[in-house]
């Protein structure tokens, strides 16, 4: 976490930065809210601001955000009166920390305003193969793709790729190309020189070479304009960029990370994703499973969300009832580990008794979720094993097995570590029966296809 602290905090400064620094944080220095700015503008970086609460904090981040620099801000102060307090988080902080400070309270106030604390959590047999991909190629300075439905936890996963690089002590700058304007994206991630265009009015560092030496994450690369992917293109070939009005290239050396909920290759076929740029994407393919398919994910998640929002409320933990269990596993999640996270929240709120119940799970509306959730799945998918049977009379054991191979090998598009797994059997028996049926003319679905795509 990079930490920049803005002013003097009423003479607690040095107190303030060597307790950020004992939870890890870098630490850098301003005495005011514009050298704050040109601080940010000049690409050096910061995940938080902590800024003198007698510093105009409002103008602070109107100033970034007239540049596109979105960066939380913590006030901090000596007796400060109530009234001051209030004014700096309604001019936009996250949060007030009274000073001197609390090592306890800084730790949890950045822990919550920067969300850095997204723990990688995996205990079920699919994440478990994506994990140690993860973690055979994090070495690397291969570029990654990563792909999943969206809520996840792509950027979770981008974040521990990172941390598992010889990149790690340095800055993980990340982008949501779908979050910026189109006409706005190239300066953001290029930067831009002084009167490039109306609004200009100095130097920006853009994206790019704020990560210098470390990783960038471009989050959600599908919805990228096809012309700025060209640029793009260059800039992953050449390991240099061109700033919006500049002149001359710049040199950058850094580990790209992209994340698409799209299929990539569909948007190729309908030109909306060049080919070329997916080829120079896609070196190492993170495909992560949608919630649905991680059962023993799902329970792990959900306790970690139970413990994690109980301590911010200042409640005591509960775990899931054996009925809840069965609730949270049986649900599909549409919204992935997104909806359960909030799920799970609210359930701290409403629960009372010793344990979660399946009343207090309930959906944004207020409703419980469908107790017949778990009921109809399980019945659809008793009724659907007693179609198959039938139509498995009349066939040998070895036709029977191998629709079964083919069609698991479908539902994992290919992936044939997914499929071994779900089987039961070796990758390397896998391997073989594959080939087998390969020669006998069957069509194999290659990695990252199956036999009814498209």
């Amino acid at each position: 976490m990079r930490v920049l602290i803005v002013g003097s905090l009423g003479g607690q400064l040095s107190a303030a930065t060597k307790i950020a620094m004992d939870r890890g944080a870098k630490v850098a220095h301003v005495d005011t809210i514009e050298q704050a700015t040109g601080y940010l503008r000049a690409g050096k970086g910061a995940d938080i601001l902590m800024v003198d609460v007698n510093l105009d904090v409002g103008s602070l981040i109107a100033a970034n955000e007239a540049e596109r620099i979105i960066v939380p801000v913590i006030a901090c102060g000596v007796n400060v009166r109530p009234e001051a307090a209030a004014g700096a988080i309604k001019a936009g902080a996250k949060e007030f920390i009274h000073l001197p400070p609390d090592p306890e309270l800084i730790a949890a106030v950045l822990e919550a305003v920067s969300d850095d604390d997204r723990t990688l959590i995996a205990r079920d047999p699919l994440m478990l193969d994506v994990v140690r991909l993860a973690d055979q190629i994090g070495p690397s300075d291969a570029s990654v793709l990563i792909t999943g439905e969206s809520g996840v936890g792509k950027e979770v996963m981008a974040r521990y790729v990172h941390k598992k690089s010889k990149r790690a002590s340095k800055a993980f700058v990340s982008v949501n190309c779908a979050a910026i304007p189109e006409n706005l994206l190239e300066s953001e991630l290029f930067g831009h020189e002084k009167g490039a265009f109306t609004g200009a009015l100095a130097r920006r560092i853009g994206k790019f070479e704020e990560a210098d030496g470390g990783t960038l994450l471009l989050d959600e690369i599908s919805e990228m304009d096809v012309r700025l992917q060209a640029k793009l293109l260059r800039a992953l070939q050449e390991r240099e960029i061109d700033r919006v009005g500049g002149s001359k290239p710049v040199k950058v050396n850094i580990r790209v990370l992209a994340t698409s909920n799209r299929d990539l290759r569909e948007a190729v076929r309908d030109g909306s994703f060049r080919e070329d740029l997916l080829f120079r994407l896609n070196v190492v393919n993170l495909a992560i499973p949608p919630l649905r398919d991680r059962p023993e994910d799902t329970l792990a998640l959900a306790d970690h969300f139970l413990k994690k929002y109980a301590k911010a409320n200042g409640v005591d933990y509960r775990p899931l009832s054996d009925a809840a269990k069965t609730q949270v596993v049986a649900r599909a999640w549409k919204g992935n580990v997104r909806e359960l996270e909030n799920a799970m929240h609210r359930a701290v709120l409403l629960a009372s008794g010793p344990q979660i119940e399946p009343e207090a799970i309930r959906l944004p509306d207020g409703s419980p979720l469908p107790a017949s959730a778990g009921g109809s799945s399980v019945a659809r998918q008793a009724a659907q094993a007693a179609d198959e049977a039938i139509n498995l009379v009349g066939k040998t054991v070895a036709e029977v097995e191998k629709d079964l191979i083919l069609d698991t090998l479908d539902h994992c598009l290919g992936n044939r570590t997914h499929a071994a797994n779900i089987l039961g059997i070796s990758i390397r028996t896998l391997r073989n029966k594959l080939k087998l049926y390969g020669e006998q003319g069957e069509d194999v679905p290659a990695p990252g296809e199956s036999r009814f795509a498209g």
